[in-house]
């Protein structure tokens, strides 16, 4: 088979390698092509791949390449992980909005915005070559944002194009492992939006354990999110937020640690791995552990004003940590169960058919689906409550300007989608961000003038 990765020169590239790599499944992945526009960066991308893949005996073939027909003909599957206007135009989403005292961040409240118009123009057109060089592809798209990418992918490819995401996976490994149970073998009831979701429930054996662990203080207290949200208030829920939902549940800390932060993630990351790629540059060997270096270090620093600043550990190879291939470990799955008829069911980002009444039939949510050589099919779950229908309504609306905006370079429905955010509290505020956003990243004004 055939794999593209769009942004293969991207730091989480070798992630999807190493779980290619450690497949024996038949058929497998004989040939990876990576595409990305910048081609220095691309080829020291493959000298940390060769690096990796050394102690293997039959590793994928690697295809780099800077031509998006040349990387898309004739794959099987697309692994899409972009990034428009790099990092700086992340820098960019963060800053805007923190000028103006409102939370910038890279998929939720405003930079989400900025973010979703100047990339779903280009994931269009990627959508629509892929329908011509690829026709029977799948499309597993880890875009962020990534439920607003999939959803206007859809509107070209249907439900062949679906959207990961590793926060959910994550949560569901880390609620079985804190309850002693091995996550491959538990039933999550899970219910959202991208990085907009809620574990409501965990059946093992039929029974829903997720009430056990919260009234254990000890097994409660040790999991993540308890630091991130409290567990009072995770016991006020009934069930586990997704991290993101941080910047809504605890929005005035959230902001106060932003706007006193000395500098935005976006401006750490842009100079950490401004720092990988000069010394890549510098050095002919020891790529590899350059990257695991830079990557232990990017880790170590996720939502950190969420965790009070505190630095998570991982061991010495990340692309080995199970907390870092949660991604990776569900685009294999999903691409083991489609081509090899391995059933399965994982969280993914699928069109809604149905599944949450209250939202429309092509709204894209995050839910679990079962999957296999049919394809992608979502579960059926107990609605919503009132708070959690509320909540995704109103941001699913959000998101649904932002792709009109994005498609048709309607500034009205931008305005709408800025100012209709719950993070977002006044329509004047609305014209200053999308006024600000146009005037500092070009890709976004770019939207406008087509």
């Amino acid at each position: 088979m055939k794999l593209c990765v769009l942004g293969g020169a991207g730091f989480r590239t070798p992630f999807v390698h190493q779980a290619l790599l450690r497949d024996t499944g038949s058929p497998r992945v004989e040939e990876l092509a990576l595409f990305d526009t910048d081609p220095v960066r691309l080829d020291g991308m493959v000298r940390v791949l060769r690096e990796m893949a050394a102690e293997f005996t039959d590793p994928p073939r690697l295809a780099p390449t800077t031509d998006l027909a040349e990387a898309l003909r004739g794959s099987d599957f697309v692994f899409a992980a972009v990034r428009v206007g790099g990092l700086l135009g992340r820098c960019r989403d963060e800053r805007v909005a923190l000028d103006l005292g409102v939370l910038g961040q890279e998929t939720t409240g405003p930079g989400g915005i900025a973010y979703a118009l100047r990339t779903v123009p280009f994931m269009v057109h990627v959508a629509e070559q892929v329908r011509r060089y690829a026709p029977a592809a799948h499309v597993l798209n880890f875009t962020n944002p990534a439920g607003i990418v999939t959803e206007a992918m859809q509107a070209v490819l249907g439900d062949r194009v679906l959207g990961i995401c590793d926060t959910p996976s994550g949560l569901v490994r880390r609620v079985a492992d804190q309850l002693g149970l091995d996550h491959r073998r538990v039933r999550p009831d899970y219910v959202g939006l991208n990085h907009l979701g809620w574990l409501r429930g965990l059946r093992h054996d039929g029974v829903d354990v997720l009430p056990r662990l919260l009234t254990d203080d000890a097994s409660l207290g040790a999991l993540e999110e308890a630091a991130v949200f409290g567990a009072g208030w995770l016991r006020t829920l009934g069930a586990i937020p997704n991290e993101y939902l941080y910047y809504y549940y605890r929005h005035r800390e959230a902001l106060r640690s932003a706007l006193a932060a000395e500098e935005t993630r976006g401006e750490h990351l842009l100079s950490t791995q401004g720092a990988f790629w000069q010394a890549l540059a510098r050095t002919r060997e020891g790529a590899a552990q350059l990257w695991r270096s830079t990557v232990n270090e990017r880790n170590a620093t996720y939502m950190a004003e969420a965790r009070g600043g505190t630095a998570a550990e991982h061991p010495d190879r990340p692309e080995l940590d199970p907390d870092q291939q949660g991604y990776a470990g569900v685009a294999l799955g999903v691409m083991a169960a489609i081509s090899r008829d391995e059933r399965t069911t994982m969280i993914l980002n699928v069109r809604n058919r149905g599944t949450i009444a209250s939202l429309p039939e092509d709204a894209v949510v995050e839910v679990p689906a079962a999957v296999d050589a049919d394809g992608v099919h979502p579960l059926t779950t107990d609605p919503p409550d009132l708070h959690q229908l509320g909540l995704m309504q109103q941001v699913k609306a959000v998101e649904r300007h932002a792709i009109a905006a994005a498609v048709y370079g309607d500034r009205d429905e931008a305005l709408r989608a800025f100012a209709l955010h719950p993070l977002v509290d006044s329509v004047a505020l609305a014209h200053d961000l999308l006024d600000g956003y146009v005037e500092r990243i070009p890709e976004v004004a770019a939207v406008f003038r087509r």
